[in-house]
């Protein structure tokens, strides 16, 4: 009866060791679980204690790996983040020239309305003065002689054809002033247009890069998955009573968590009898499971399927 008693009390120690170096592990959120080999039933105490030492040493280790993986994001973050900001202030800037280039089309558009009407009144002004002068001239012709008529109609004759080579020159001016004009308004509009197929291409590069990131946060979110999946198994097996009936057998069970790792239903999907009984009491008894705290990480853990096989 008393090496009975002394047993229980040794398997006691043990386990409470393992806890606390299990519970320590959990709270710092290690990248990979490390899973220990634990020979029950020790022959003494001072086993025990080398045991408890081992596992402080571990988990030096393990608090050493878990500052370099946080500098190594925070570096990768930072990055990403001023990466993102320069992307944005650079579609901003695009989109600002974008709406000047438009502000000084339409004030060009203004301008070339403006002179149009302008030469249609100069125009008109003309029209008008050679009317009148030709009255004027009707008039005088009829008061003088037949020779100064005469003489008045070759003035009038060359000074038409003056009148009409003016015109031409003029009209041939504003020719080449409009041809101008749209020639400047056509490089206008190309350049427009460059610019718009500018900004759709750094919309489209936009566009890839946060698919791209898209990517890599799921893929960060399938390793997480991954972690705190073999956390929750760890917490199962440290819960689990063994039995040598159970060798080699294995259980799946569904277990459904609140945001917090509160367990709210755990079930039996299938497999060994015994091993299906152990890991429901297990899950029972464990009442919380490790969860994380980025939520679409934990809305792929709130509801998962395990495999439980004893550790024999």
């Amino acid at each position: 009866m008393d090496s009975l008693q002394s047993g229980l009390l040794k398997s006691f120690l043990l386990h409470l060791a393992i806890g606390g170096f299990l519970f320590v592990s959990a709270s710092f959120q290690t990248p990979s679980p490390t899973v220990m080999k634990v020979t029950l039933n020790v022959p003494d105490t001072e086993q025990s204690e080398k045991i408890v030492s081992a596992i402080a040493v571990d988990q030096n280790a393990v608090e050493e790996k878990i500052a370099e993986l946080k500098q190594k994001e925070n570096a990768h973050k930072a990055a990403e983040e001023k990466r993102i900001r320069d992307l944005e202030r650079r579609a901003v800037q695009a989109r600002k020239e974008r709406e000047s280039e438009a502000r000084r089309i339409k004030t060009l558009e203004r301008q070339r309305a403006a002179k149009e009407e302008e030469k249609r009144q100069a125009e008109a002004q003309a029209k008008k003065a050679r009317a009148i002068e030709k009255k004027q001239r009707e008039q005088a012709q009829k008061a003088k002689q037949e020779t100064v008529a005469a003489e008045q109609a070759a003035k009038a004759a060359s000074a038409k054809r003056k009148a009409e080579e003016d015109a031409l020159r003029k009209a041939e001016q504003a020719r080449k002033r409009r041809e101008a004009q749209e020639k400047r308004k056509a490089e206008e509009a190309e350049q427009a247009r460059q610019k718009a197929l500018e900004e759709k291409m750094l919309q489209e590069q936009l566009a890839k890069e946060q698919a791209a990131r898209s990517r890599v946060r799921q893929q960060q979110v399938l390793t997480e998955v991954e972690k705190y999946q073999a956390l929750i198994t760890q917490r199962i097996q440290q819960n689990l009573l063994t039995d040598e009936k159970m060798r080699g057998k294995a259980c799946t069970v569904n277990i459904r968590l609140a945001f917090n790792g509160l367990v709210t239903s755990v079930t039996s999907l299938g497999g060994d009898k015994l091993v299906c009984d152990a890991a429901l009491r297990a899950v029972r008894m464990a009442d919380t499971l490790p969860v994380s705290k980025e939520k679409d990480v934990f809305e792929k853990l709130k509801n998962i399927n395990l495999t439980i096989k004893p550790n024999l």
